[in-house]
Order: structure tokens, then C-alpha cells, then sequence
């Protein structure tokens, strides 16, 4: 199936934007749904956005309107387009494939993760 890879994150200014990808070799990205997930410093991995294989999207309600999830199936990857950052979206992000039931409950092994880091 391949590993996670996320990539994209770096320390930007409050009120700017990065992009996360999500990518893997085989069909783990493109032949599932997938979610991002962060973890904030001293606290434990939450759900951030899903994307559908059809691209339906969700978010948690601390991103909506700020977060864009979006995926690219024949190029294998998965995005996440970040505006509007806010210190407390300073995190390790990654990606991984939700379980159908509980989104907040992943079904692969974790990548390494990309950190975000976002200055007041």
C-alpha cells in the first residue's frame, strides 16, 4: 500500500496561508477517503478535515471557512490549503484514511507528519 507522506508545512505569520500535500505510493491516497489530523503541542492527535474518493469534504468546526481539503487521484495526492492561520493552528500535521464509522479513528500506519508553526 505505501507510506504516508505529508509535506508543505513551515512557519508562516498569523493570517498567512500554506499547503499541505498528502501523498503515497500504490492506491492508499487515491483509492480512499482521507483525512487530515493534528497534533498540538501536549495534546493528542485530532480530526481536521475528510475528503471522499468523490471529493465530498468535511471539516471540524475550528477550520471551516479557513481550511480546504481537496484531492488530485490520478497524481495520488491530497491537499490541504491553509488560510487565514491562527497561532493556535500550530501543530504537527498528517494524513491518514478514516475509519468509514469514526473519522477521528485511522486505519493506516502514521507518517512523520509535517509541522505548522504560526507566529502572532
Amino acid at each position: 500500500q505505501g507510506h504516508l507522506v505529508e509535506s508543505g508545512g513551515g512557519l508562516v505569520q498569523a493570517g498567512g496561508s500554506l499547503r499541505l500535500s498528502c501523498t503515497a505510493s500504490g492506491s492508499i491516497v487515491s483509492g480512499n477517503a482521507i483525512a487530515w489530523y493534528r497534533q498540538l503541542p501536549g495534546k493528542q492527535r485530532e480530526f481536521v478535515a475528510r475528503i471522499s474518493r468523490d471529493g465530498s469534504a468535511n471539516y471540524a468546526d475550528s477550520v471551516i471557512d479557513r481550511f480546504t481539503i481537496s484531492r488530485n487521484n490520478a497524481e495520488k495526492v491530497v491537499f490541504l490549503q491553509m488560510n487565514s492561520l491562527k497561532p493556535e493552528d500550530t501543530a504537527v500535521y498528517f494524513c491518514n484514511v478514516p475509519s468509514p464509522q469514526n473519522w477521528g479513528r485511522p486505519l493506516a500506519p502514521w507518517g512523520q507528519g509535517t509541522q505548522v508553526t504560526v507566529s502572532s
